[in-house]
């Protein structure tokens, strides 16, 4: 519980006075995914920290590369000595590494940061791709739409999120699978 805390206090010191709609939408993300404890037992605490911190990378402070998932983990390994598993939780998260191959960036991704493991992923990923940018819970195919109309076509995230759709759409229902699964009585 200790690292949710810090999680939710650096977030909140990188994106609520600068970014108040993004810290909006960490309040939700951080919250679906502390709901995912039936899936993730001892996890939840690390998944719920990385939703928490998954957008930190969009805070003008950290902001580098301009491609937030990278930006992020960076400033996790290298100012606040973050644990592996975290850093890359957030590196990766939602799609990353198809929107760090537009960006020209997959190979230092991939070579900085491992793969978490998938189920890890999908839950963090399920938790963003089911919280709208007001924090509201919605479904997968709505938020989907909603990324699409707030970028042009041609524009990075726009073309990122057209090609991982349907990978993040089966994250997303593979855990609410999963947890339908894990919430019926036996």
């Amino acid at each position: 519980m200790e690292h949710v805390v810090w999680a939710r206090d650096l977030a909140q010191r990188l994106l609520e006075e600068p970014l108040p709609r993004r810290w909006a939408h960490t309040q939700g993300v951080a919250g679906q995914a502390a709901t995912l404890v039936p899936l993730l037992g001892d996890d939840t605490d690390l998944v719920t920290a990385a939703a928490w911190l998954h957008d930190i990378g969009y805070s003008p402070a950290l902001a580098v590369t301009g491609f937030h998932p990278l930006d992020g983990a960076r400033y996790l390994r290298d100012v606040e000595k973050a644990d592996e598993r975290l850093c890359s939780l957030v590196a990766h998260h939602s799609g990353a590494w198809v929107e760090a191959g537009e960006r020209g960036l997959q190979d230092e991704l991939v070579e900085e940061f491992a793969f978490p493991p998938a189920h890890l992923l999908d839950a963090l990923t399920y938790s963003d791709m089911t919280t709208g940018p007001d924090g509201t819970r919605l479904p997968v195919e709505r938020r989907l739409a909603e990324i699409l109309e707030r970028y042009a076509p041609g524009d990075i995230v726009h073309r990122s999120i057209t090609r991982s759709r349907l990978a993040l759409t089966a994250s997303v229902h593979a855990v609410e699978g999963r947890l339908s699964r894990a919430m019926r009585p036996e």
